[in-house]
C-alpha cells in the first residue's frame, strides 16, 4: 500500500478520496487554485500544494504543475478523482513516466475508450451490444444529414469526445437538424477541443442503466448496476440502485456484457459501462445497448458501495498499488436498495441557472451520508462545477430507501444561495417515479409542476417575523423586571418580489401571536422546538444579519426590509439583457440598430463549464451593445440595452 498519495482534484471528490486514505493510513496531498486556497479538501490534507489561477486550464488542468507537487512533497501516486485530467491519457503516460503510480486505468485503455465511434467498434467485437448509428470519421455536414435519415428520427447528436450532456443534442425532425449540428459541435469544441460529433437512433422510452465493473488489467468483476434515468439536459439529478424492475436474467446479462468490455481492453481500477435500455415493454436481456464507458470513479459511485458494502476508493489504492482483485464474482452481492441526490446551486424555476453564493449556513441530517466539498463560509464559485454535495440513502427495501431521502432533503438546509433542493424533494414524491415506472424524459414530460418555486406558508412567514425581530432565540424569562405585558410589534419583510407585513405580539419569553394579513398564528418556542397553534414542527429559523432563513419541508429565504428605504423595491429596466451569472461571453450575436425579435439568441455567455444563450425578451431595436467576444462580466453586468418601447413608437 502507498504511504503518500497525491489528489489530482477538488471539491468532493477530493474530500471523498482523502476520507479512505486517512482510514488507510496514506497521508494525502492537496493541489489548490487561488479560488481554493481556503477550501475543505485543502483543510483536509495532510499537505497542500498552491498550482496556480481560479481557471482550471492555468490550475487543474496543467498536469506538469500537479506532476511537480506530486514529486516534491514524496508523493508515490497519483488519484485523478473525476472530471479534469481524470480521463487524459497524456496525462497517465506522463505521471508513469517519471515514476509515479496513476490510480486509475492504464493510458491505452482510456485511449480506447476515449472516442465514442472507437469504442463502439471496440464493443460489437467483444460481443457487447451497442446502438444503431453513424460512427463514422466523415463529418461533412450533408454526410451526416443523410446518415440522420438512414437511421431515422428522433437521432441524437453527440460528441465524440463528450460527457456530462455537453456537445449533445435531440433532433426529432430533419429541418432541425442542421441547426442542432451546428450547436453541438460548437459546444463540443470549447468544452473538448474537437467538433466531431456521432449519430445515433434515439430510444423512445430510454432509461440510463451503467454497470460499475472493476478490473485489475487482467481479470474484471462487476458490482451490478445503477439506474442514472432521471435526468435533466442529460445531466444525472437522482441515481439508484439497483435498478428498480430489474430482472436476474438481464442483470446477469449486462454485468456479463460489462465485464466484457472492462477485460476487452485490460482494464485497472474502477469504471462504469453506461448503457442505453428500452423501457417501454419492461426490461429485457435484448433490450439494452452499449453508449460508452467512463474510465475513472463516478460521481454517483455512493450508491453502489451502499448496497455492495464495498469501498470503490480502498479497491482503486490496492490495486494500483500491485494488488490482485479485493473480491471475485461470487463474493459480491446486493443488499437493500440506495438512492444518491446531486444538490446544486443553482435556480429551477430558471432553467437550471448555476448560481453562485457565499454559504452563510450548512447543515446535513443524521444518518444520512453527505459527500460534500465546502463548508458553512465558503463560496461557491463561477470556476467551478456548482456541485453543494451528494446525498446518500440506503433502506431495505426501495420504498423505504426513497422515503429516506424524502426526509433527508427536507431536513438539510443551505442559506447563502439558490438550490434545487425543493425540485429534489418533488423528484422523489412523484408518483411515478415512487412506483419505479422511470425513463430519461419523465423530469421533462413533468416539469412544469417538478419545477414549481415553493411558496411560504404562513407559519413559516409568522417564524421568519420572529427571526427578522430577533424573538427566535431562547428567552430568559428572569432578565430584567418585565411583567411580560403584551406588546405588539411591526415589521415588514420581503419574499422574492413580495412584500410581507406582520405584527408580533410577545405574550411571555417564548409565546408569541403573529398576526399576518390573512391569519393569525400563536408561536412558542419550547427548548429547540417551535410550536404553531399548539401543534410540534420541525421548523428551524436562522437569522442571517439583516435576513432569515427558515427550513421548514422546504427552504425559503426573507429579506429584512428598513423602513426608511423602500428603494429596494424598485424594478429593474426590462429593456436591458444582464449577464445571469459571473463568466466569458463566448459570443455576441447583434450589432447597434439591429432589429431583434423575442427569442432571438444575443449572445452566449460561458459559465459554470455550460453555455447559456441570451435571448430577447421582446420585439426591439439594439440601442447598445455593452461587451464583446472575450469579456470576463459579473453577475447583473449590463450587456445589452434595446431602445425603449416608448423610443421605437416615437
Amino acid at each position: 500500500m502507498f504511504t503518500k498519495i497525491l489528489i489530482a482534484n477538488r471539491g468532493e471528490i477530493a474530500c471523498r478520496v482523502m476520507e479512505t486514505a486517512r482510514r488507510l493510513g496514506v497521508r494525502t496531498v492537496a493541489v489548490y487554485s487561488d479560488a481554493d486556497r481556503g477550501a475543505k479538501h485543502v483543510a483536509m490534507a495532510d499537505e497542500a500544494v498552491h498550482i496556480g489561477p481560479p481557471s482550471p486550464s492555468e490550475s487543474y488542468l496543467m498536469g506538469d504543475k500537479i506532476i511537480a507537487a506530486a514529486l516534491e512533497t514524496g508523493a508515490e501516486a497519483i488519484h485523478p478523482g473525476y472530471g479534469f485530467l481524470s480521463e487524459n491519457p497524456g496525462f497517465v503516460d506522463a505521471v508513469e513516466a517519471v515514476g509515479l503510480a496513476f490510480i486509475g486505468p492504464s493510458a491505452s485503455a482510456i485511449r480506447a475508450m476515449g472516442l465514442k465511434d472507437a469504442a463502439k467498434v471496440l464493443m460489437e467485437k467483444a460481443g457487447v451490444p451497442v446502438v444503431p448509428g453513424y460512427h463514422g470519421e466523415n463529418q461533412d455536414p450533408e454526410h451526416l444529414f443523410g446518415a440522420a435519415d438512414t437511421i431515422g428520427y428522433p437521432v441524437l447528436i453527440k460528441a465524440v469526445a463528450g460527457g456530462g450532456g455537453k456537445g449533445m443534442r435531440l433532433v426529432e425532425a430533419p429541418e432541425k437538424f442542421m441547426e442542432a449540428l451546428i450547436s453541438a459541435k460548437g459546444e463540443a469544441k470549447t468544452a473538448f477541443g474537437n467538433e466531431a460529433v456521432l449519430i445515433e437512433k434515439y430510444i423512445i422510452a430510454p432509461r440510463h442503466i451503467e454497470v460499475q465493473v472493476f478490473g485489475d488489467g487482467t481479470k474484471a468483476v462487476h458490482l451490478f448496476e445503477r439506474d442514472c434515468s432521471l435526468q435533466r439536459r442529460h445531466q444525472k439529478v437522482i441515481e439508484e440502485a439497483p435498478a428498480p424492475g430489474m430482472t436476474e436474467e438481464m442483470r446477469a446479462a449486462m454485468g456479463a456484457a460489462g465485464v466484457r468490455a472492462a477485460e476487452a481492453i485490460g482494464y485497472a481500477g474502477a469504471g462504469t459501462v453506461e448503457f442505453i435500455v428500452d423501457g417501454s415493454h419492461g426490461l429485457r436481456p435484448d433490450g439494452f445497448w452499449f453508449m460508452e464507458m467512463n474510465t475513472r470513479l463516478q460521481v454517483e459511485h455512493p450508491v453502489t458501495e451502499a448496497i455492495t458494502g464495498v469501498d470503490l476508493v480502498e479497491w482503486q489504492l490496492r490495486v494500483a498499488s500491485g494488488e490482485s482483485l479485493p473480491a471475485k464474482q461470487e463474493d459480491l452481492s446486493i443488499t437493500g436498495h440506495a438512492f444518491e441526490a446531486r444538490l446544486y446551486a443553482e435556480d429551477v424555476p430558471k432553467g437550471f441557472l448555476p448560481a453562485t453564493g457565499t454559504l452563510t449556513h450548512l447543515q446535513f441530517p443524521e444518518n444520512t451520508r453527505a459527500d460534500s466539498g465546502v463548508r458553512a463560509g465558503d463560496t461557491i464559485s463561477p470556476w467551478y462545477d456548482p456541485m453543494i454535495a451528494k446525498l446518500t440513502t440506503h433502506g431495505s427495501t426501495r420504498s423505504v430507501a426513497l422515503h429516506q431521502m424524502e426526509q433527508a432533503l427536507a431536513k438539510t438546509e443551505v442559506a447563502g444561495s439558490v438550490t434545487n433542493l425543493a425540485f429534489l424533494r418533488a423528484l422523489t414524491r412523484h408518483e411515478g417515479f415512487a412506483k419505479g415506472d422511470v425513463d430519461t424524459g419523465l423530469i421533462d414530460r413533468n416539469l412544469e409542476t417538478l419545477a414549481v418555486d415553493p411558496v411560504p406558508c404562513s407559519k413559516t412567514r409568522s417564524l421568519a417575523a420572529l427571526g427578522l425581530m430577533g424573538l427566535s432565540k431562547p428567552q430568559d424569562p428572569s432578565a430584567g423586571f418585565t411583567l411580560w405585558v403584551p406588546t405588539p410589534q411591526e415589521t415588514q419583510f420581503r419574499f422574492k418580489d413580495k412584500d410581507i407585513r406582520a405584527k408580533v405580539t410577545t405574550l411571555g419569553p417564548s409565546l408569541f401571536d403573529v398576526e399576518l394579513a390573512d391569519i393569525c398564528h400563536c408561536v412558542e418556542r419550547a427548548g429547540d422546538v417551535w410550536l404553531v397553534d399548539g401543534v410540534k414542527t420541525d421548523a428551524n429559523i436562522v437569522p442571517l444579519g439583516a435576513d432569515v432563513s427558515v427550513f421548514f419541508g422546504n427552504g425559503y429565504h426573507f429579506h429584512g426590509i428598513d423602513p426608511l428605504d423602500r428603494a429596494s423595491a424598485a424594478s429593474g429596466d426590462g429593456n436591458i439583457i444582464e449577464a445571469p451569472m459571473p463568466g466569458l461571453v463566448k459570443e455576441v450575436f447583434v450589432k447597434v440598430g439591429a432589429k431583434v425579435s423575442k427569442g432571438d439568441r444575443l449572445a452566449v455567455l460561458e459559465a459554470m463549464k455550460m453555455e447559456h444563450a441570451l435571448l430577447a425578451a421582446r420585439d426591439g431595436i439594439v440601442a447598445e451593445v455593452l461587451t464583446s467576444a472575450g469579456a470576463q462580466v459579473e453577475a447583473g453586468a449590463a450587456l445589452i440595452q434595446l431602445e425603449s418601447e416608448e423610443e421605437v413608437a416615437a
